[in-house]
C-alpha cells in the first residue's frame, strides 16, 4: 500500500516536474505540430532515397558473398583433383629419375677410367708447371735480394764512413757482397 502512495508521488513530482520545463522552455504547439511533420517528411525521404539503396547494396553483396562462397568450395575440390594429379606425377618422376640415374651411374662408370688418365695427366702438367713457376720465382726472388743486400750495405757504408761514395765505389761493393753471398 505505501508503494502505490510512493509511487503517487513519484508520478505527481514527475509531472510538476514536466510542467515546469514546458513552461520554462515554452512548448509551442504549432511549432511542436511543424518539427513532427519535417521529421516525418525527412524520415520518409531518408527511407526512399538512403535506406533502399543501402539495403539494395548489402542484398547485393550478400549475393556476391553467397557466390563466393560457391566458388571457393569449387576450388577446394578443383584444388584436391590437381593435388592427386601432382602426386601421381611424381611418382611417374620418380620412377624415371630412378632409370636415369641408374643409366648415368653405368655410363659414369664407363667414362671415369679415361677421365681418371686424363686428370692424372692434367696433374703431372701442372705439377711441372708449377715447379718451373717455383723454380722461376726462387732466381727473381734471389736476384732481388742481392740488389736489395748490396743498397744496404752501400747505404750503410755511406752512414757509417760518411763520405759520399761515387758511383764506381757502390758497384764495386755490391759486387763484393754479391760474391761473398754466391760463395
Amino acid at each position: 500500500m505505501n508503494s502505490y502512495l510512493l509511487f503517487g508521488s513519484i508520478a505527481s513530482d514527475l509531472s510538476q516536474s514536466g510542467r515546469e520545463v514546458a513552461t520554462t522552455f515554452g512548448l509551442s504547439w504549432p511549432h511542436f505540430i511543424a518539427q513532427v511533420i519535417s521529421f516525418t517528411i525527412v524520415a520518409l525521404a531518408l527511407r526512399q532515397w538512403a535506406y533502399k539503396p543501402i539495403l539494395q547494396v548489402l542484398e547485393f553483396r550478400r549475393l556476391n558473398i553467397a557466390d563466393s562462397i560457391s566458388n571457393s568450395e569449387k576450388i577446394k575440390a578443383e584444388l584436391s583433383r590437381a593435388e592427386t594429379a601432382r602426386k601421381e606425377i611424381i611418382v611417374q618422376a620418380n620412377v624415371q629419375a630412378n632409370e636415369l640415374i641408374a643409366e648415368a651411374r653405368a655410363a659414369a662408370s664407363r667414362v671415369n677410367e679415361v677421365e681418371i688418365q686424363k686428370a692424372v695427366a692434367a696433374a703431372e702438367q701442372i705439377i711441372a708447371k708449377a715447379r718451373e713457376a717455383a723454380l722461376a720465382d726462387h732466381a727473381r726472388m734471389l736476384a732481388e735480394l742481392k740488389r736489395e743486400v748490396g743498397r744496404l750495405v752501400v747505404e750503410t757504408t755511406v752512414r757509417v764512413s760518411g763520405k759520399v761514395l761515387t758511383m764506381e765505389d757502390q758497384q764495386r761493393l755490391i759486387r763484393e757482397t754479391n760474391e761473398q753471398l754466391a760463395a
